[in-house]
């Protein structure tokens, strides 16, 4: 590695931790988690170096913090460091890593600290019993808010009928992947159900994931008292698990500063190629509920950049929020189903600490190909429904040249999309339906028609017999009438 750029960033150390709680007075607040995970990720360099961090970058959380990257910055002795935050997404550890490895590469930072966490679990049971959990002030503003320019999850033809919450729109993404792939209601739960309950395999090797007990095909398929129907076909154990307690932390320098620091060269992950791009703005312009035009652009750049192909890769970790969401990914990126497509475990297995989900898969995967030299890895990121995206390569082998980065947006944008109408009488085609249960059963079925002319429209169904009828038969290219009274199937 002599001939190595000076400047080639690497990511040199990771940390990462859950904290499972019995009660309360145990819990810990996300920015001590962070703080533990910096000292961890320190730890994992083989080195003391935090005091010399020169930028601390804090991905954004549900918490209300507003500079926890100044907090950290002076806990670690590093309070002159730059301090950054980042927009809502989950697309945006990935994001942030390319945009680091940029800044490493470009002379703009040397020692950059990542990190973020979410108490979920505790918040979650604060609220049960009715309790305040504390929060440290972080008194100032960060210097730089990173991100892309970006709107809402959610279109306002979505939010007119109530859709405001991504798992009224996985499942129907879900639904229309069933449809286009001609399977049956059973055989499709069947396969999902399989290629989810692989991802449980993974968590179980995975000793920091929340959910590190056997769950098989069945129990993940069936709704129970632990494992409560959702909306149609997901139940719990097929959404992301967001009531965890994890925090994460990386830390990226460049190899000249490595090696002064005196880090083996052992820790060293290199992230060789990192791509972005959003897809047509959420659910009600895409051109079909089944596939990402995004995803498939920004796998063709990512492999021309990095020198690979899909069959060289030897760990994927895909955004794993809700199953369609992998499958979609797997399809366009020429993955196939077959293998695994995570090494975490996935959101619902490992954890989905909301927008920090993505750390955990950076880490963990840093962690596998350090175990196994000459590997390669990839790394995928997505915020909203399905629509911003963010991709990035690592190898523990350096890169045959400096690290990449593209954003296909103008691409994405020039491809088709669907019009979207607030209303419509007439005759329409189901495009796919999301069936929302309440506790005592399904409460409303949201569903995407087409018109006769190609447009998109939202209409909410309630009543009982159809709304049963749709998780028992192929309702998706079912011709109907849409008017003043609701919609008539045929």
């Amino acid at each position: 590695m002599e001939g190595i750029n000076p400047r080639t960033p690497v990511l040199v150390g990771v940390g990462q931790l859950k904290h499972p709680i019995a009660d309360l007075a145990e819990s810990v607040e996300p920015i001590e988690m962070m703080l533990r995970a910096t000292r961890l990720a320190e730890a994992d360099t083989g080195v003391t170096l935090l005091d010399q961090v020169d930028s601390v970058r804090v991905v954004r959380g549900v918490w209300e913090y507003v500079n926890p990257a100044g907090w950290i910055a002076a806990q670690i002795g590093a309070g002159d460091a730059q301090t950054v935050g980042t927009l809502f997404g989950g697309n945006q550890n990935q994001a942030l890593m390319n945009q680091t490895a940029r800044d490493i590469l470009a002379g703009n930072a040397e020692l950059v600290l990542i990190t973020g966490a979410e108490n979920g679990y505790s918040a979650a049971k604060a609220r049960k019993t009715g309790v305040t959990l504390p929060a440290t002030e972080t008194p100032g503003e960060p210097d730089v808010v990173f991100g892309h320019a970006q709107k809402s999850e959610h279109h306002d033809f979505e939010m007119a009928k109530g859709i405001r919450m991504a798992i009224q729109v996985y499942p129907m993404y879900e639904n229309a992947i069933r449809h286009a792939r001609g399977e049956t209601m059973s055989g499709h739960l069947e396969r999902v159900s399989s290629l989810w309950s692989r991802f449980n395999d993974v968590a179980q090797r995975n000793p920091t994931a929340w959910i590190d007990y056997n769950l098989t095909a069945e129990e993940i398929a069936t709704p129970s008292p632990t494992n409560r129907a959702v909306s149609y076909p997901y139940p719990k154990l097929m959404n992301a698990n967001n009531a965890v307690d994890m925090g994460a932390a990386l830390i990226v320098t460049s190899v000249g500063k490595a090696r002064e620091l005196g880090i083996d060269e052992s820790r060293f992950v290199y992230p060789h190629a990192g791509v972005e791009g959003q897809d047509h703005f959420s659910a009600s312009v895409r051109d079909n509920f089944h596939t990402s035009p995004g995803i498939r652009l920004i796998g063709e750049t990512l492999f021309e950049l990095a020198g690979v192909a899909a069959a060289d890769l030897d760990y994927v970790d895909l955004y794993s929020c809700f199953p369609s969401a992998v499958q979609v990914a797997a399809m366009e990126l020429g993955l196939g189903e077959a293998r695994d497509l995570t090494v975490t475990g996935g959101l619902t297995f490992n954890g989905g600490p909301l927008n920090n989900y993505v750390m955990h898969s950076i880490a963990r995967m840093a962690e596998l190909l350090r175990e196994n030299p000459g590997t390669t890895g990839l790394v995928t990121a997505n915020g909203g429904n399905l629509y911003k995206h963010a991709h990035g390569i690592y190898s523990a082998s350096p890169p045959a040249r400096d690290f990449e980065w593209r954003n296909v947006q103008p691409q994405i944008d020039a491809l088709p999309g669907r019009t979207c109408v607030a209303e419509h009488d007439g005759e329409v085609t189901v495009e796919s339906y999301a069936v929302m249960y309440g506790v005592d059963g399904p409460n409303v079925a949201h569903v995407a028609c087409l018109t006769p002319d190609g447009a998109r429209t939202w209409v909410n169904a309630e009543d009982p017999d159809l709304m049963l009828a749709m998780t028992r038969e192929e309702f998706c290219g079912r011709a109907g009438n849409l008017s003043a009274q609701g919609l008539q199937l045929r």
